[in-house]
């Protein structure tokens, strides 16, 4: 069922005569956003306009976070879906956007999914990411570290990566962990943070008592 359904959403992004032949990402994103930005981005691939469809989910990602009534609109229940598509058909035909992208907009207002188009574009971009060789890493401290620091940071992380891969880092700052680190690097996760150890030796003693 659940394959079938994967199918559908190919074949609304694309009227290619090898439209069933699913591109594989290069990283597999989950969910119901996932499946639409995954056969989108088999379809982009085919047709060879990653690049484009790219620049417009970027400008799109945007809109919603600045333009406030349109991104109360994409979450509206009370509009039908026929509304939405055709209020979203017109804004692609202003905008000159790519068929593909008109036809994300049209498979989400059809299945009444518009509410997860931010999702979308998020597990868009992070297969892009992976696509481009970059490997996404978040470093969070309790305080913003110094530039020496994030040099020698970025450094170390650089050690881990496989020839051909970027380092795609983002810092920030969570008072609640004291001190020391918290880091993501692609799948992986390491706690070095005081709060964690502290919470570690909180319920050994716990358990001791």
């Amino acid at each position: 069922m659940a394959a079938s359904r994967f199918g559908t959403l190919v074949r609304q992004f694309s009227s290619s005569a090898v439209r069933n032949q699913l591109v594989t990402p290069p990283v597999q994103v989950f969910g119901i956003e996932g499946r639409y930005a995954t056969a989108l981005y088999s379809a982009a691939t085919k047709q060879k306009q990653l690049d484009s469809v790219e620049g417009e989910l970027k400008t799109l990602k945007k809109l919603i976070k600045t333009d406030k009534p349109f991104a109360e609109f994409l979450q509206n229940p009370t509009f039908s879906r026929t509304e939405k598509k055709d209020t979203l058909t017109n804004i692609a035909k202003k905008q000159k956007l790519s068929d593909l992208t008109s036809n994300l907009f049209g498979a989400l207002a059809e299945n009444g999914r518009l509410n997860k188009l931010s999702g979308v574009l998020d597990a868009f971009e992070k297969i892009m990411s992976a696509h481009k060789g970059e490997v996404q890493c978040v470093v969070t401290t309790a305080k913003a570290m110094s530039a020496t620091n994030e040099k020698e940071i970025r450094t170390v992380l650089q050690s881990f990566l496989k020839p051909g891969e970027k380092l795609f880092l983002t810092l920030e700052t969570d008072p609640k962990l004291i001190g020391g680190m918290v880091v993501y690097i692609g799948d992986k996760y390491v706690d070095m943070s005081m709060a964690s150890k502290i919470n570690t030796y909180t319920n050994l003693i716990k358990q001791a008592v």
